[in-house]
C-alpha cells in the first residue's frame, strides 16, 4: 500500500494534513490552516521539497528523542515529524517521507 495524504478539519476548525506511510504510521504532519487553500498548497509543497535532504532539519528534543522538520524554499516549516527513540530511526522517517511524499495520494477527510 502506497503513502497518503489526509486532510482533514481539528477541533478548531482548522485545516490541517497528515501524511501517512504505506503501513498507516503517520510521519509528517502539518500545522493548522484556516483556509483549505493554504492547507492544498502546504500538501503540494511538502511534495515538491520531500526528495530535497537539504530540506530536513534534524533535531534532538530536551528529553533525548529525536525529530526532523520538513522546511519549504523560504524556510517556513510545512511538516513536523513525531518523536523518535534513536536518531536512525527519525532518518528512517525521513527516508519515508522522502518515498512517499511525491506521489501520495489526497484523502479528504473534511
Amino acid at each position: 500500500m502506497a503513502g497518503k495524504f489526509e486532510l482533514y478539519k481539528d477541533k478548531a476548525g482548522e485545516f490541517r494534513f497528515r501524511l501517512k506511510a504505506g503501513n498507516g504510521q503517520i510521519i509528517l504532519a502539518s500545522e493548522g490552516y484556516k483556509q483549505r487553500a493554504s492547507a492544498d498548497n502546504g500538501i503540494d509543497s511538502v511534495r515538491k521539497n520531500a526528495p530535497d535532504d537539504t530540506r530536513y532539519e534534524r533535531s534532538e528534543t530536551k528529553n533525548g528523542k529525536y525529530r526532523f522538520n520538513l522546511k519549504a524554499t523560504n524556510g517556513q516549516v510545512i511538516g513536523t515529524s513525531e518523536s523518535y527513540e534513536s536518531s536512525s530511526s527519525r532518518d528512517n522517517g525521513i527516508e519515508s517521507v522522502k518515498t512517499n511524499a511525491p506521489a501520495a495520494k489526497l484523502e479528504d477527510l473534511t
